[in-house]
């Protein structure tokens, strides 16, 4: 292991630490109570602005801004932060704020790709392995769960979550939570089925397909309301993990699923 590697023109407050073999570019400005973990690569005039923490081996692309003040018209300087996982991308220009006193905290899991000029807003809380593509918005409060991936120019509202696996084809505008393991488009939005590609690709056995297909057209074909869908299914369906993780975002959903 060696020191971090810091460009002349970059300027790295006395209150950051930064790991062994961290790479600090060009103007980059890293600011007060900043970690950056082992291996990470800060692309020029990146900048990481305060209360950031940056797990392990990840990348930021030029000119991205990571831990800015909420945009949040109650926001009164508040102690809130950003946490970043392990392995995580974020391309060029993207912007990322720190959390409200609602969490206090804006976090993105490992292995996840934020492509360039995406923004996440303040208290998003993002799953591992997401992929947000290019100029995807994410409102404050957003909730994603793990390998779900948004398509380009995809905007979100506020307090919208996305279940895990789901897939959000581009320009869509999300106004209402979208199920786990679902495949949805539009504006306005409509559900398109099963995310099929994704659920092939993640190893998804064919018994659990089977099953959440029989899901699927119980909640959204059957002309039964959510009450009536979800007491068939309990009753209906073999009890899988996938299966309960459907039912339970279903019955849970707080601002109302896709239909």
């Amino acid at each position: 292991m060696s020191a971090a590697v810091i460009h002349p023109t970059a300027i790295v407050s006395p209150e950051a630490e930064l790991g062994a073999d961290v790479e600090v570019g060009p103007f980059v400005i890293i600011g007060p109570a900043v970690t950056v973990g082992p291996r990470c690569k800060i692309a020029a005039r990146a900048i990481l602005e305060q209360n950031v923490r940056l797990g392990a081996d990840c990348r930021v692309g030029t000119g991205s801004i990571l831990g800015g003040a909420p945009q949040d018209l109650k926001y009164a300087g508040e102690e809130t932060w950003l946490e970043v996982g392990e392995e995580t991308v974020i391309r060029e220009y993207s912007t990322i704020n720190r959390g409200t006193t609602q969490s206090r905290l804006t976090s993105l899991g490992k292995q996840c790709l934020v492509m360039t000029y995406a923004h996440v807003a303040h208290d998003c809380h993002i799953g591992e392995r997401v992929i947000l593509a290019n100029g995807v918005q994410l409102a404050g409060h957003v909730t994603i769960d793990k390998c779900a991936t948004i398509s380009g120019l995809s905007a979100i509202h506020q307090f919208v979550k996305i279940g895990a696996y789901a897939f959000v084809g581009g320009m869509s505008r999300v106004t209402k939570d979208v199920p786990p393991y679902t495949k949805a488009v539009g504006s306005p939005m409509k559900l398109y089925g099963l995310n099929a590609v994704g659920l092939q690709r993640h190893g998804f056995s064919p018994e659990a397909v089977t099953e959440l297909k029989k899901a699927y057209r119980l909640f959204f074909r059957s002309g039964l309301n959510i009450s009536q869908a979800l007491d068939r299914a309990r009753t209906e369906l073999a009890q899988l993990p996938e299966v309960t993780s459907f039912l339970q975002f279903v019955e849970e959903s707080g601002r109302g699923v896709l239909v």
